[in-house]
């Protein structure tokens, strides 16, 4: 039998997918429609850029829970793309985006941004899923190849 592992590899990988998604998606993409409904201007983000506090923040709030994805693949024995996909949206879509949605409303946020930024998570950790799910992870054991995937 043989017994999955997490591969860090694909953890790094996913890391770097999920910083090019967040570039595209806050900065190509729903720019001006995020920064207009959290109350930004262009020329304050300019003139005060985030520091290292926000940096470690993001990647720490990034590379946790894509190592506990990698986790629970593990235990829930995930071993195609799809199956990560899927899982990683449902993850993400009923306690990210909802969660989202409910708060946003009790603060009177409007209520794109709750689908701007939930939306991020959702495709995000759909496309993390589905790495993480394609990815070979097999323990080699005696005798054994690096296993199927």
């Amino acid at each position: 039998m043989k017994n999955q592992k997490i591969k860090y590899a694909a953890v790094g990988v996913c890391f770097v997918v999920l910083f090019i998604l967040g570039y595209l998606w806050y900065d190509a993409i729903f720019a001006e429609a995020w920064m207009a409904m959290v109350g930004l201007e262009l020329a304050d983000v300019e003139a005060n850029p985030p520091g290292a506090t926000v940096w470690i923040s993001n990647i720490l709030s990034s590379i946790l829970p894509i190592y506990f994805l990698a986790w629970l693949y593990k235990r829930l024995s995930v071993n195609t793309g799809m199956e990560g996909a899927m899982t990683g949206f449902f993850l993400t879509f009923t306690f990210v985006l909802l969660g989202q949605m409910t708060g946003g409303m009790f603060r009177g946020d409007p209520y794109g941004l709750a689908w701007i930024t939930g939306g991020f998570y959702v495709v995000g950790y759909s496309i993390v899923g589905f790495i993480l799910g394609t990815w070979t992870k097999y323990e080699v054991g005696e005798g054994e190849g690096e296993g199927e995937g």
